[in-house]
């Protein structure tokens, strides 16, 4: 098949849990014989082209910021990408068996909408509710952001999702059809030792530094659990809008001695990282699937999630099992959590390794794109 995957992202210059999903998507596409086109933006410097074997990679929209400095995504970018997508469908849309795009950043949707050239797939990764739309844009620009997902939602297509949550969302917002639950996005290897030997008593957190990730409640959080957990420290990996308030929170708290917070590193560095803490932090408000869950538990690692209505990583998570749930994303409640993850010891790490080996093949990236497949088979 001829497949043209639209995203206004492509890993590793952008990194993120729907770049790596697409990057792997469009890899094991071509892996199976398929000719794969990816639309994007431009994100590299000239001369410095993408080279994925067997991926043309075609850039229809300039080099933009994606982020303004609150953090929130700008207006601007996702308007020119959507332009771009749809001058490029209605020139070469009959070029492609099947259009397959996010759902994030909108535009691109309603520009495959209008093009109308072929079946259009749609990846939900998220759907927001008014009262979060609401929280982030304010009234009248969370009103205007609520209407274009709704507008998307309608969109005659093939949905995608990664959860329950975000399944019933879609459809309570419109969408005709029944989506299409994707098992997983898991593509890192799958023969990694699982860690499950004693370990010093240390959380991790890696992951961008924005509001609802809520990075600033962990210093609090470990100067808690602290008292109860003499010698525990944390690592605070990523960085974002909100890292000087999250060092700021450090020193308020008096915990410098104990949480790290070095910024940005690499892959090899997170692995790290990840491989030898007691567990993994993710106390973040919202989350389209919570892939750092399912890397983390490959390693042997549990995880501690925050319960909330728009977190989605929670269906990850069988408390006790590969880790611990906390009953909110506020300070005590997170150290409650860590505290029970790192009294689970070696027990509560093999049981983590167990889970993995268990629901693995389930939550790869190759089970997804089989389903993503047959799904294309069967509008074909």
């Amino acid at each position: 098949m001829r497949i043209c995957l639209v995203y206004d992202c492509l890993y590793p210059w952008t990194v993120g849990g729907a770049e790596r999903w697409m990057r792997s998507l469009a890899e094991a596409l071509v892996a199976e014989g398929h000719e794969v086109t990816y639309l994007t933006r431009r994100q590299w410097e000239p001369g410095d082209e993408p080279a994925i074997p067997g991926v043309r990679v075609v850039a229809v929209s300039r080099a933009d910021p994606l982020y303004g400095p609150d953090g929130n995504r700008l207006i601007g970018p996702p308007l020119r990408f959507g332009r771009g997508v749809l001058g490029h469908l209605l020139r070469h849309g009959d070029d492609y068996d099947v259009v397959h795009t996010c759902a994030f950043p909108y535009f691109s949707v309603l520009a495959a909408g209008l093009a109308r050239t072929q079946p259009l797939f749609v990846d939900w990764c998220e759907v927001w509710s008014w009262d979060y739309w609401r929280r982030y844009l304010g009234g009248a620009g969370g009103l205007a952001g609520w209407a274009v997902q709704r507008a998307c939602a309608r969109v005659p297509q093939q949905a995608f999702t990664f959860s329950r949550l975000h399944a019933a969302r879609l459809q309570q917002e419109g969408l005709r059809g029944t989506p299409v639950r994707l098992g997983g996005l898991y593509a890192g290897p799958s023969d990694q030792p699982a860690g499950t030997a004693a370990r010093a008593p240390l959380v991790v957190f890696a992951g961008r530094h924005i509001p609802e990730k809520r990075v600033t409640a962990i210093p609090a959080a470990i100067a808690y659990a602290r008292r109860s957990v003499p010698g525990l420290r944390a690592i605070v990996l990523g960085d974002g809008p909100e890292r000087p308030a999250l060092l700021q929170a450090i020193e308020s708290e008096g915990v410098g001695d104990c949480v790290e917070a070095p910024g940005f590193v690499d892959a090899d560095a997170v692995h790290a990282a990840i491989a030898s803490a007691a567990c993994l932090l993710l106390p973040s408000q919202r989350e389209g699937y919570g892939m750092v869950v399912i890397e983390a538990a490959a390693l042997g690692t549990p995880s501690v999630v925050a319960a909330g209505p728009d977190n989605a990583a929670v269906e990850l998570m069988t408390p006790g099992v590969n880790g611990v749930v906390a009953a909110s994303d506020a300070p005590d409640d997170l150290a409650d959590a860590i505290v029970a993850a790192v009294r689970g010891g070696a027990a509560l790490r093999t049981s983590t390794a167990a889970w993995f080996a268990e629901n693995e093949e389930r939550l790869s990236v190759q089970h997804s794109m089989r389903q993503v497949l047959a799904a294309y088979d069967a509008v074909r």
